[in-house]
C-alpha cells in the first residue's frame, strides 16, 4: 500500500468517511488484530483496522521475540496448545525466513536441579515429534562450557540443546498488515475507538476519534472485533460485562553483546524463586528476560520496568555468568510488555494459562490471551465467532500461506550479501524494492552499532505510516533499543531523513525529538529510582 504516508493518511480518512458500512471493523493493531484483518481480507471482506496508538505499540513490539511452542505448556499437560504452537513455528520459519529464524537453545543442567537431563529429554522428544524433526541432543560439561563461555561451573553436569525460533515482533506485525493491505484491507493508526454504536441491542459500529486531528467519526460495520489485548475489558465493560483480563508485565534488559557474549538462547531457573527465564541474542545485543508480574493499571501510558525488576534480572544473569559482574551501567535500554492473560484466579501469575478466549457480546467479538506464535489460528477462531454476522465467511483452516512469496529485481538488492538479502526479504516481503530504492540515496550503510541500514529508516519514514518519532526509532526500526541514549548520537542524521521524507519543519522536529527523548528515558531505560 503506497498511500500510508502523508498525504496518504488523508486519503485513508476520506475512504473511511465515504464507506457506508464495513463488513468487519477490527480494533487493535497488534499481531492478533492484523492477523484477523489478514484472514478476513483474503476472503474478500471489506475490512477496516483502527489502532489507538501506533501499529504494534502495545505487547506486539515488547514481547520476548520468541516464536516458540512453549515447553512450559507441554510440562503442564497442555498438549494441544504446544502442538499447535510448534507447527505454527515451523510454518512461520518456512514462509518468512529472515523474519522468523531458528535459534539454538540450551538448558544447563546442575546437580539437584529439576528437570534433570533424562526427564527433559522425554519432554523434548514429544516437542520434536510435533515439529516433525529432531533438534534435541545432550552435550557434556566440557562442550557446554565451550559453547557457553563464562557459564557457572559449580555443579554443572552438561546441557541439553534444542531449538525454537526468534523474530522481530514489530516487523512481523508490519509484514502481516501489508499482506492484509494487499488483499484490500484498510488500516489507520492513531485513531482511537471511544465507544460502540448500538441499534436494537446489536453493535453495528463505533465512534472513533483521530488522535492527530481531533476529528470524530461514526463508522458502521456488520461486526466489530476487539483485538486490544490487555485492554480487552474496556469495551466489554461498556457492554455490561465483567472484567476477565489479568495483565501481566514482562520486563527485559538490553545488554551489549560484548559485555555478555551470547550466541544462542540460554534457559535458566532464577536462583531466588525458580522461575524460568532466558538470556538470548537479538539484533546484535544480549537480552535478559523476563519477569512475570501483575500490572493492574492499564491506561494509555506505556508499561515500564520497575527498579525491583532490574535487580531481579541482573541477579539471574550474574548467577549464571558469575564472572560477568553486570551492573546497571551496562544496560543500554529496557522494554516491558503486558501479556493479556485471561484470569483463572491463580495466586502465582506464572501459573495462569496462556490460551486465548473469545466472547461475543451482541456483535462485539472480543479476543484476548493466546500466543504470538499462534496468531493465524486465533484469527480463524475469531472468524468462526464472526460467522454469525457474516454468513459466507470461511473459518476453516485450509493451510493457506500467511505470506506471499517475494523476490527483488533491484540491482541494489544484488549488492547485498546473502544473509542481508534473506533478512530484508523476510522483513519487507513484496515491499523490498521500496527499501532498495531508498538505498540509492543512502547506500547500504548500517547505523553504527545496529543491524539496521539507514535505507530502512528512510523507507519507514517514507512509506510506513510513521506519525511520531518513536514510531520510527522504537518499532519500525530498533535503533532506540540498540544504541545508547536512544540513538542521540545520530540526531542530525535522523533529523535530515525525517525532514526530507516527512516534511517536518524545525519546530516540528524539536517537538518530536523532545517527546521521543522523554518517552525513551521514562519507558525504555532505567527507572528514575535506579
Amino acid at each position: 500500500m503506497d498511500t500510508w504516508q502523508s498525504p496518504g493518511r488523508l486519503q485513508i480518512i476520506r475512504q473511511i468517511q465515504q464507506t457506508q458500512q464495513w463488513d468487519m471493523l477490527v480494533i487493535g493493531g497488534g499481531i492478533t488484530g492484523v492477523g484477523v484483518a489478514r484472514e478476513a481480507a483474503r476472503q474478500g471482506l471489506n475490512v477496516l483496522l483502527l489502532e489507538q496508538k501506533d501499529f504494534a505499540w502495545g505487547t506486539s513490539s515488547r514481547s520476548s521475540k520468541m516464536v516458540h511452542g512453549g515447553l512450559r505448556y507441554l510440562a503442564s499437560g497442555n498438549l494441544k496448545l504446544t502442538s499447535h504452537s510448534v507447527k505454527e513455528r515451523e510454518r512461520l520459519m518456512n514462509e518468512a525466513p529472515g523474519l522468523v529464524d531458528l535459534m539454538a537453545y540450551s538448558w544447563p543442567h546442575y546437580k539437584g536441579q529439576f528437570p534433570g537431563p533424562k526427564i527433559f529429554a522425554l519432554l523434548l522428544a514429544l516437542y520434536d515429534k510435533f515439529a516433525g524433526q529432531k533438534y534435541r541432543h545432550f552435550i557434556d560439561k566440557d562442550k557446554a562450557l565451550y559453547q557457553l563461555p563464562g557459564l557457572s561451573e559449580d555443579g554443572l553436569m552438561g546441557a541439553t540443546r534444542f531449538a525454537d525460533a526468534v523474530t522481530d515482533d514489530s516487523r512481523l506485525v508490519m509484514r502481516v498488515l501489508n499482506e492484509a493491505h494487499n488483499d484490500g484491507a484498510v488500516s489507520l493508526n492513531y485513531c482511537q475507538v471511544d465507544s460502540m454504536i448500538k441499534e436494537n441491542d446489536h453493535v453495528n459500529g463505533v465512534i472513533a476519534s483521530d488522535q492527530v486531528t481531533g476529528e470524530r467519526y461514526e463508522i458502521q460495520a456488520k461486526v466489530v472485533v476487539s483485538a486490544t489485548g490487555a485492554w480487552a475489558d474496556k469495551f466489554r465493560n461498556q457492554m455490561g460485562q465483567a472484567s476477565k483480563i489479568r495483565p501481566l508485565r514482562g520486563s527485559h534488559l538490553m545488554i551489549p553483546n560484548w559485555r555478555l557474549p551470547c550466541a544462542q538462547s540460554i534457559t535458566l531457573k532464577h536462583p531466588v524463586d525458580g522461575r524460568s527465564m532466558f538470556i538470548y541474542p537479538w539484533e546484535g545485543m544480549t537480552v535478559v528476560g523476563t519477569t512475570d508480574l501483575d500490572n493492574p493499571e492499564m491506561s494509555s501510558m506505556e508499561p515500564s520496568i520497575q527498579a525491583s525488576e532490574v535487580d531481579y534480572l541482573l541477579t539471574a544473569a550474574n548467577h549464571l555468568f558469575p564472572n560477568s559482574n553486570l551492573v546497571k551501567h551496562d544496560i543500554v535500554a529496557t522494554f516491558a510488555g503486558v501479556r493479556p492473560i485471561v484470569s483463572g484466579g491463580a495466586l502465582n501469575p506464572s501459573s495462569e494459562k496462556r490460551d486465548h478466549s473469545i466472547w461475543d457480546d451482541e456483535g462485539l467479538v472480543t479476543v484476548s490471551g493466546g500466543k504470538l506464535t499462534t496468531f493465524r489460528l486465533i484469527a480463524l477462531d475469531v472468524l468462526k465467532a464472526a460467522a454469525k454476522y457474516l454468513p459466507h465467511v470461511n473459518y476453516h483452516d485450509h493451510g493457506q500461506r500467511i505470506f506471499s512469496e517475494a523476490t527483488s529485481g533491484s540491482e541494489y538488492f544484488k549488492l547485498l550479501d546473502a544473509q542481508w538479502q534473506r533478512r530484508l526479504l523476510g522483513f519487507y516481503g513484496q515491499q523490498i524494492d521500496g527499501v532498495c530504492e531508498c538505498a540509492k540515496e543512502e547506500g547500504w550503510a548500517l547505523v553504527p552499532g545496529t543491524q539496521t541500514f539507514w535505507a530502512q529508516l528512510r523507507f519507514a519514514a517514507r512509506m510506513e505510516a510513521v506519525v511520531n518519532l518513536d514510531d520510527l526509532l522504537l518499532r519500525r526500526t530498533r535503533i532506540g533499543l540498540c544504541v545508547p541514549d536512544g540513538g542521540a548520537q545520530f540526531e542530525e542524521k535522523i533529523k535530515h531523513i525525517c525532514q526530507q521524507e516527512m516534511h517536518w519543519d524545525e519546530d516540528q522536529w524539536q517537538a518530536q525529538w523532545q517527546a521521543y527523548q522523554a518517552t525513551w528515558q521514562r519507558y525504555y531505560y532505567l527507572p528514575a529510582a535506579s
